[in-house]
Order: structure tokens, then C-alpha cells, then sequence
């Protein structure tokens, strides 16, 4: 498994939970948990072996009907209407949605150019949307069915932002751009929703300990757009921090997950998976069921402008 889960319980049985680049890192995490806490997760992936992967170990580990695999770029126009199509067709429905998908492409504003920036926009900004709009009229229909049969369930979509789009970032603004921009987005769909009993959420978080805060490899890409991209930091950027680049070493992924100590952040390190994983599932839980439009950092206690 990518990680213990905080906590097992049948918090989340009989919802059906998509997590968009459920497979590694922060998704995977995410994955896990919900699994863990006895959703059936819908792991949407571009990457298909990984997918499988992921979805063979969780049902592997929490029964066979656990979780099941969507594979497709979701910045292609029709993917995200295909996502939710997929839940409600081979799940029975759709209840939590957690916008995770993403990767980073940095470069300062003067050697940044359009493609690169409107990148960031397409995997942060514009495919939350269109998952969004392609949720809505499953999410009405559903707070239909409850009211005729005098029940009430919550509904939750939490969107993963950073405390970049709130603080802004030397050298990401394209990042920084499309992660405020889906604050926006969160908070007028909280609106939009609240009356469907659909709480709508965003974690901002610090620095969480995945693959992009690793120097950049061949070993490490994605896929997306007609794009190869290099994820982790440029080598400039890794000397600068003084962290070591070995393009030929395939780091494992207890190491590449680790906290690494931090002076600069409150709680002296950076974070984990799992513990990025624990603030989403609250928000995805019965335990937010009266928190709606807002912000949750997670950042180890970093001082403003630090992300």
C-alpha cells in the first residue's frame, strides 16, 4: 500500500468517491483513505499501468469491489463528462469528487510562455470546471431523489489548491494563477449548491513531500496535452536549494515520500501524504457536513509567503 490510512472505519459506506490523479502521491493518499473508510473510489488516471496498480492494491487490501479505474487525459475536451459518466453507470451514483489532478511546469514570468502558462490553467482551473459542470445535473437529480424519499445526505466536491494561489510563487506564477482561480471556482459553486446539499471545499497546502520536490529525471513524467513533461524542480532551481541531481537514479518511493526537515516551516519539516490524504477526508466526511465554501491550509505552520 502507498500508505497506512490515519484511520479504517465505515464513515463513507455505500459513496461512491472519484479522485482525479488518484494513483500516486497526494491522490493515491486520498484514494487510500476514502477506501479505507469504506467508499468504493474511482481512481482517474492518464496513466494506465499506474492505475491498475493502484486499483489492484486497494482491492487487494480492502475487498474486490473496492475501486475501480477511469483512464483518460481529462484536460481532452469530453473526458470529464466521461468520468462522471463512468461513476454513475458502472458505480450506481456519485457522491464525492476530489479535484487532485495535477503537475507543475515552472519558469518566471519572462521566459514563461503562452503554452506554458495556459497549461497550468487547462490541468487546475479548467478541468475542475468541467467536472463541475458535468456533476451538476447528477448532483440536482440526486438531491431530488432524497427530498421525494424525506432523506438528507451531503454531498462533497473538495478542490486542491496550494498556498501559492493565495500567496503567489517566484518562479510558478502560471501554477499560482490556476490554483487562486479554482478558489474562485469552489466558492461559487458552494453557492450554487449549498441548496443541493452539496458542500464544496478547498485545501490550499504548504510543501507536501511527493515527486515534483524531486530534481528532474527521465524517470519521472507526465504525459498530457501532446506533452511530455519533466516533473520536479529544473536543475537550476535544485542547485540552488543545494539538493543533489542524479538523472540515472530511480528513487524509491519510501524516500520519495519522507518528511525532509525544514527550519523555515513552524513544525520544523514538510508534510506527508497522509497527512495531506486526513485534511481531504474531512472534508469529504460527515465531519464537514456544515462547512461549505472555504479555505483549509495545510501547511505546517509557514509563514505567510512560503509555499
Amino acid at each position: 500500500m502507498l500508505i497506512e490510512p490515519t484511520l479504517r472505519s465505515d464513515l463513507l459506506a455505500g459513496r461512491v468517491a472519484v479522485v482525479t490523479g488518484g494513483a500516486r502521491g497526494i491522490g493515491g493518499a486520498t484514494a487510500t483513505t476514502l477506501a479505507a473508510n469504506g467508499a468504493h473510489v474511482v481512481v482517474a488516471e492518464v496513466d494506465k499501468a499506474k492505475a491498475a496498480e493502484a486499483v489492484q492494491a486497494l482491492n487487494e487490501e480492502y475487498g474486490p469491489d473496492t475501486a475501480s479505474a477511469y483512464v483518460a487525459d481529462l484536460v481532452s475536451p469530453h473526458a470529464c463528462d466521461g468520468l462522471v459518466e463512468f461513476a454513475v453507470d458502472t458505480c450506481g451514483g456519485l457522491d464525492i469528487v476530489v479535484n487532485n489532478a495535477g503537475y507543475a511546469w515552472d519558469g518566471r514570468v519572462h521566459n514563461m510562455s503562452d503554452e506554458q502558462f495556459q497549461a497550468m490553467l487547462d490541468i487546475h482551473l479548467i478541468v475542475p470546471f468541467r467536472l463541475a459542470r458535468a456533476c451538476a445535473p447528477v448532483f440536482r437529480e440526486a438531491a431530488r431523489r432524497d427530498a421525494e424519499a424525506g432523506t438528507v445526505r451531503h454531498r462533497k466536491t473538495v478542490m486542491v489548491s496550494s498556498m501559492a494561489g493565495l500567496w503567489g510563487l517566484d518562479g510558478a506564477a502560471n501554477y499560482a494563477s490556476a490554483k487562486a482561480g479554482v478558489l474562485g471556482l469552489m466558492r461559487t459553486l458552494a453557492q450554487e449548491w449549498g441548496r443541493y446539499r452539496v458542500n464544496v471545499n478547498a485545501v490550499a497546502f504548504g510543501i507536501i513531500q511527493t515527486r515534483f520536490g524531486l530534481p528532474q529525471s527521465d524517470h519521472e513524467v507526465i504525459r498530457t496535452g501532446g506533452r511530455t513533461i519533466h516533473v520536479g524542480m529544473p536543475a537550476k532551481q535544485a542547485a540552488r536549494l543545494g539538493v543533489k541531481a542524479d538523472p540515472t537514479r530511480v528513487v524509491p518511493e519510501a524516500e520519495m515520500y519522507e518528511p525532509k526537515d525544514f527550519p523555515g516551516i513552524r513544525l520544523g519539516r514538510t508534510g506527508t501524504i497522509r497527512e495531506a490524504a486526513d485534511a481531504i477526508f474531512w472534508l469529504c466526511s460527515p465531519l464537514s457536513d456544515y462547512t461549505t465554501g472555504q479555505v483549509i491550509p495545510v501547511n505546517g505552520g509557514a509563514p505567510g509567503g512560503m509555499s
